[in-house]
């Protein structure tokens, strides 16, 4: 199991769909979360993509420095890159980065965002160029290592005698996560792709989407990994992290949910219609309206894109709903909360002893650093089990 954080490029707060509460997210800050997430276990970080985001490029190389272990999980996107191009900064990244690199391949959901970035292709094509364009990546990458070039010449994109002189450390490159809940989007993640990503729905359905993906892989031959991208709020208690989730909405008005959800319909995204249909499209609720499964809640959606659920719970609860996405064969799970530089400390502190991971191991001669807790009386440090009284 690999557990991954969240880079918030687009901004951070206490509270969604206000200011109230919000952070200024700069270098500094994006180093601390960052660094948080390196120190404390996490696998990697996804860094998002689009207009309303930081580039996702540039914000990881400028961390790379800053990280020791951390892997960075960043979008190459068909219609922006051009795959040679793409492929050449992958492989600068990963040999500086020490081999740390993960690709995300994005085709894009809003129409309105991509026909500002200049991609004028309807749905299917979108699906049709980001197959020729990964297909391409894939060829420059893994015939670099033995200096080798590579000719396509397809119907959205072609390439005559591609090749890149410095290969990427990871072989044959590095790994490709894709998360697509259309037919296509299935298609391309059979064909093309090491992991499929998906939103965190219901577990009944997220087992669909597998079986399904696993079923066209294994017709071309293929094996296909598997993650899913969730929200987590986590507290001592149940009552805690419920009260947490709702005053996460507390201070969002219906009309900035009805404006959200407008926007949000406009999209031809598969996967953005799937989330908005598990809250209904509806105005700020309460917990038993949002609550679309066992802990699993709906309400981050309400007027944020994308990801739209979040794991609620004490940490033994949030654990058995990981450990159930797990049975279903997900691998990988990528986590945020808000503010996500504290949920970042929380989420390890509560979730990590209890699941079936492997701990990074300590450098030598850390033996003294903890984690033990603030020394009791300037003399012993704290037990590990608190005494019941």
């Amino acid at each position: 199991m690999q557990i991954f954080w969240f880079l918030p490029t687009h901004g951070d707060s206490r509270y969604l769909g206000t200011a109230e509460g919000a952070r200024t997210v700069d270098l500094p800050y994006l180093q601390q979360v960052s660094g948080a997430a390196d120190r404390l276990g996490y696998d990697g970080v996804l860094i998002p993509t689009g207009r309303s985001c930081e580039d996702p490029w540039v914000i990881a190389s400028s961390l790379i420095a800053t990280t020791q272990n951390l892997k960075f999980l960043v979008a190459v996107r068909p219609g922006l890159h051009q795959p040679a191009l793409a492929a050449r900064m992958a492989a600068t990244f990963d040999r500086l980065s020490g081999g740390r690199l993960l690709v995300n391949l994005v085709t894009g959901g809003d129409k309105g965002e991509l026909e500002g970035d200049g991609v004028f292709l309807d749905h299917a094509l979108r699906y049709e160029q980001s197959a020729e364009f990964i297909r391409i990546w894939r060829e420059i990458l893994t015939r670099s290592h033995d200096g080798g070039s590579y000719d396509f010449d397809g119907k959205h994109l072609s390439v005559k005698g591609a090749k890149l002189v410095y290969p990427p450390i990871q072989q044959p490159y590095p790994p490709i996560w894709f998360g697509g809940s259309s037919e296509a989007g299935h298609e391309l993640a059979a064909e093309q792709v090491d992991a499929y990503l998906t939103w965190g729905e219901p577990p009944a359905e997220v087992a669909k989407k597998i079986a399904d993906v696993r079923a066209r892989a294994a017709a071309l031959g293929r094996t296909v990994k598997f993650g899913i991208r969730l929200h987590v709020i986590v507290r001592e208690t149940d009552d805690e992290a419920w009260q947490a989730a709702e005053s996460l909405i507390s201070r969002v008005d219906d009309a900035t949910v009805e404006r959200a959800q407008a926007a949000f319909a406009r999209m031809d995204s598969v996967g953005q219609r799937r989330m908005a249909a598990l809250h209904a499209g509806g105005a700020k609720r309460g917990r038993a309206d949002l609550e679309i499964s066992p802990n699993l809640w709906a309400g981050v959606g309400l007027v944020r894109g994308g990801a739209g659920t979040a794991l609620v719970g004490d940490g033994a609860t949030v654990a058995a709903r990981i450990e159930e996405y797990a049975a279903l064969g997900i691998d990988s799970f990528i986590f945020s909360g808000y503010p996500h530089l504290e949920e970042a400390y929380r989420f390890a502190e509560l979730v990590f002893p209890r699941l079936s991971r492997e701990a990074r191991q300590k450098l030598p001669g850390q033996a003294l650093t903890g984690p033990f807790g603030e020394v009791v009386a300037n003399l012993d440090a704290p037990s590990r089990l608190v005494s019941q009284s």
